[in-house]
């Protein structure tokens, strides 16, 4: 367990038009994989999260040069190209021509995009300043999935650190905090 001592930040991270794409695993495990991959590489410290089938919840802090605007920036670039990548090649997704649609469109209408947008634009992100506000958060990313009723107890969903916090091993390294 962590105590409490680094500026700490829960942000949220949205596909467009609210798509669900993570309903498959293969694009969970990019997210997964780059996030692992942030937390190597970049010192992105991830204290608790989830993946639900359209958005990610996290509660984060930054260690070294970056911060966690530019760690996020990164990763929704990274995960928006392969992403779309694996889905234009999937010739099994039944709503593939539907998703690139969606994500054509929202690109279409911004200068800065060549193809397609993924991610809604910007994060939402909150400074963290109290425990009361932290465990909030922490509480409201673990239960997402029950009240999503995708699970009864929020330990026995896979893509979250809820099962950190209950004492099991979960799919990303995280930073317990001891509250």
């Amino acid at each position: 367990m962590t105590p409490l001592t680094k500026q700490l930040y829960f942000t949220t991270s949205t596909v467009i038009d609210w798509v669900d794409i993570f309903t498959r695993a293969s694009y969970r495990h990019i997210v997964i994989e780059s996030l692992d991959y942030c937390q190597r590489q970049k010192g992105l410290k991830i204290y608790a999260w989830v993946l639900m089938s359209n958005h990610l919840h996290m509660v984060v802090s930054a260690e070294g040069e970056q911060t966690v605007g530019d760690i996020l920036r990164d990763f929704k670039k990274f995960t928006n190209k392969k992403i779309l990548k694996v889905l234009e090649e999937d010739g099994h997704e039944s709503r593939r021509t539907w998703m690139i649609d969606r994500f054509r469109f929202a690109g279409a209408n911004d200068k800065r995009i060549t193809n397609y947008r993924f991610w809604q634009e910007g994060n939402h992100v909150e400074e963290i300043y109290t425990s009361e506000f932290l465990w909030q958060k922490v509480n409201y990313i673990h239960q997402n999935p029950v009240r999503a009723e995708i699970v009864e107890r929020a330990e026995d969903y896979l893509y979250s650190s809820a099962r950190d916090y209950a004492g099991e091993k979960g799919l990303l390294e995280i930073e317990v905090i001891r509250f």
